[in-house]
């Protein structure tokens, strides 16, 4: 005998069906899908199931919640120059996308050998880290990691907290100009932290970028790595 196929779980389907709704158009990018209840409504479950197949969605990149607004489909990936001019806030901007940063730690310690050698530091010369989450349209599109001399700059992270954005702070100290004097583009895999931050799956890819800024006279001012989740982000190469 022939045994019976296996049933499609109802949690399955749904997310099946949504997708399908995705792709044909029913809900475009930037969309807020229906709520819970008019889905369960939709398709003759409880919530609870419509919950599950919405958290299936989301471990595919299709969809995000934002808290106390809905859940929403991903938007199209934001085109993200990398030229000698890495604007973040004028770059999202430029794309119509909303910008934000969400400052996750803040230190001053002892520079890491590379980082020494990327800022032209002496060994274990202080330095100023920041580490946080890029946002677009509240999003995350990016995780980073900036490290600037502490001696030239005494109380950035003070400065970064309350402007929020780099180049303000740069502003503060009189660096009206700055430009990527070097740029490394590496494809990886994200790892389970990252994936957290990012609201990805561990392994979903990820562009990391290593780059070092420099001020008009070419004096290295920050030395940054920054993590993209790979399908939100399209970066894009040229001169500025």
């Amino acid at each position: 005998m022939t045994p019976p196929t296996a049933r499609t779980p109802l949690w399955k389907s749904i997310a099946e069906a949504l997708t399908a709704d995705i792709a044909g158009g029913r809900y475009g990018p930037g969309d807020k899908l229906p709520t819970e209840a008019e889905l369960a409504a939709r398709f003759g479950v409880n919530r609870h199931t419509v919950r599950r197949g919405l958290a299936d969605l989301a471990d595919h990149g299709l969809i995000h919640a934002r808290r106390g607004a809905g859940v929403f489909v991903t938007q199209a990936p934001t085109d993200y120059p990398i030229g000698r001019r890495v604007r973040f806030h004028q770059n999202l901007r430029a794309a119509g996308r909303l910008p934000a940063r969400e400052i996750l730690t803040a230190e001053t310690r002892g520079a890491a050998p590379r980082e020494a050698e990327a800022l032209h530091l002496p060994a274990g010369a202080r330095v100023h880290v920041s580490e946080g989450r890029s946002l677009a349209d509240g999003q995350p599109i990016a995780l980073y990691r900036s490290v600037f001399p502490a001696a030239r700059f005494p109380d950035l992270l003070t400065r970064l907290a309350e402007t929020g954005s780099v180049t303000r702070m740069l502003a503060h100290f009189g660096i009206t100009d700055y430009i990527r004097a070097s740029t490394r583009l590496t494809a990886k895999r994200a790892t389970a932290t990252q994936a957290n931050g990012l609201r990805l799956r561990e392994g979903d890819p990820i562009l990391r970028t290593v780059g070092i800024n420099v001020d008009p006279e070419g004096r290295p001012i920050e030395y940054g790595h920054t993590w993209f989740a790979g399908d939100r982000v399209t970066l894009t190469l040229g001169a500025d």
